[in-house]
C-alpha cells in the first residue's frame, strides 16, 4: 500500500517556503521565522528570487535549484505569482501546497480567474491544496508551523481544523494562556 495522499501535507519531510523575507512583520518573514523557531524536523528551503540569504539561511531563487524532493510548498507571495509557482511545484513533483496568499475568489472576478488558474495547475499535477487565503498548517509534534500566527502551539493530543483563520488564532491564543 502506498503513501496516503495527505502525508506530504501533514507529515512532510521537506518544506519550501515561497516569499521568505527579512522584512519585519511581513507574512513571508513570519511564516519562515515560525518554521525556523518551531524546530521543523525535515529539510527547510527558503525561496526568494531577489535574495541569496533570508533570516540567516540560504535562499533559492526557484524550486528547480533544490536538489532533492520537496513534499510541501508554503506560498506567501503576491497572488499573480501563485499559478506559476503551482506549475513549478508540479514540475518538481511537490504533492501538497499551502497557499497563505489572499487576493483570489474573495476579491471578485479577477481573483476568481486567478484561482481557476491555480486549480487547473494543481489538478494537472495532482497537488493537494490548502488555501488560498488561509492561516496555514501547524503540527507541533514535528515542528511544523507553516502559519503566520505569531507563536506556536504546545504538543498535545488535540487536533483543530477550521475554515476561519480568526477562530484558529483565537483558539491558539486561548490555548497558550491556558497551557
Amino acid at each position: 500500500m502506498g503513501q496516503h495522499y495527505l502525508k506530504p501535507l501533514f507529515a512532510p519531510k521537506s518544506v519550501a517556503v515561497f516569499g521568505t523575507s527579512d522584512r519585519v512583520d511581513s507574512v513571508g518573514q513570519i511564516v519562515f521565522q515560525n518554521m525556523l523557531q518551531s524546530g521543523f524536523q525535515g529539510d527547510l528551503f527558503a525561496i526568494n528570487p531577489r535574495h541569496t540569504d533570508v533570516q540567516g539561511c540560504k535562499a533559492y531563487s526557484c524550486l528547480s535549484q533544490i536538489n532533492g524532493p520537496v513534499d510541501l510548498a508554503v506560498i506567501a507571495t503576491p497572488p499573480e505569482t501563485v499559478p506559476n509557482i503551482i506549475d513549478e511545484c508540479g514540475k518538481h513533483n511537490v504533492k501538497a501546497a499551502v497557499i497563505i496568499t489572499a487576493g483570489f475568489g474573495e476579491i471578485g472576478e479577477a481573483g476568481k480567474a486567478l484561482e481557476r488558474r491555480v486549480l487547473e495547475n494543481a489538478r494537472r499535477y495532482n497537488i493537494r491544496l490548502i488555501g488560498p487565503n488561509c492561516l496555514g498548517v501547524m503540527r507541533p509534534e514535528i515542528g511544523l508551523n507553516a502559519t503566520f500566527n505569531k507563536g506556536n502551539a504546545n504538543v498535545g493530543n488535540l487536533a483543530f481544523v477550521s475554515q476561519s483563520g480568526a477562530l484558529c488564532t483565537a483558539i491558539l491564543d486561548w490555548a497558550k494562556s491556558n497551557n
